[in-house]
């Protein structure tokens, strides 16, 4: 179904409820990621942010409300315009989900396999410039288990972008590296956003990617189950008359 919105709205969520059978984990979610932002999705423990981003990428329907793709309405559209619609995503989880028993190589080219009529020749080429995109040129052949865990998430990201997504999605992508795995990842995010013109939308609740990266964002608010506070987190961080936002983000600084 299509909604009359902004052209540079790349996804709006209306109304969002979400919630597991009578359990309401967050409720009248309302925020606009635009088109090239790097959008977080953040609050406390348990708040809800790994459940949006299901709700997001169409893994579960909400309980109400809408998510809206470059206007059109996700989950009241037909099964093919949704599956039009996810093609558009590409998806990083917290634990960078790579198959162990395949190569680098191998898992980049699953959904190349998968959703392309590319020629092997064609898909091996594609899948060494992937790789070479995300640093990891000449590890083709190498297995999860035998490179460092910021080359796992970087090859979990040649995997995302490997059919030129306009969306990634990422859960907790820094979770488990230390700083300065964790900053050369946000470096490379950038990257890719500026390179691929890519929306990106994030879960996460480290403080020096929120700031270094993001544009826009949502706070979600454990305690009232809905959203507090969106917009730029450093303008959030300064500038927020919620006690709850400010504390999250200036709590480096306690």
């Amino acid at each position: 179904m299509l909604q009359n919105t902004n052209p540079d709205d790349h996804i709006v969520a209306q109304d969002l409820t979400l919630a597991y059978g009578d359990f309401i984990i967050q409720h009248d979610l309302n925020f606009t990621v635009r088109r090239g932002d790097i959008f977080i999705v953040m609050g406390g423990s348990g708040c809800g942010k790994s459940t949006l981003l299901r709700h997001m990428i169409g893994l579960k329907a909400p309980a109400s409300g809408r998510v809206l793709f470059a206007g059109v309405s996700y989950w009241e559209s037909s099964p093919a315009e949704q599956q039009r619609i996810k093609r558009g995503f590409g998806t990083s989880f917290q634990s960078g989900a790579l198959w162990s028993s395949l190569t680098l190589a191998e898992n980049v080219a699953l959904p190349l396999g998968e959703y392309t009529d590319l020629a092997p020749a064609d898909i091996t080429e594609v899948v060494s410039l992937k790789l070479a995109l995300v640093g990891l040129a000449g590890f083709e052949d190498f297995y999860p288990s035998e490179i460092s865990g910021g080359m796992q998430k970087r090859a979990a990201l040649a995997r995302a972008i490997a059919l030129d997504p306009e969306i990634l999605f990422f859960d907790e992508p820094s979770a488990g590296l230390d700083p300065i795995s964790s900053r050369r990842l946000d470096d490379l995010i950038l990257e890719l956003r500026d390179s691929l013109g890519t929306t990106i939308v994030m879960v996460t609740h480290e403080l020096a990617s929120i700031f270094a990266i993001g544009n826009n964002s949502v706070f979600l608010d454990t305690e009232t189950r809905t959203m507090i506070a969106s917009g730029d987190p450093k303008m959030l961080r300064d500038e927020s008359t919620d006690p709850g936002v400010r504390r999250f983000l200036n709590r480096g600084e306690i």
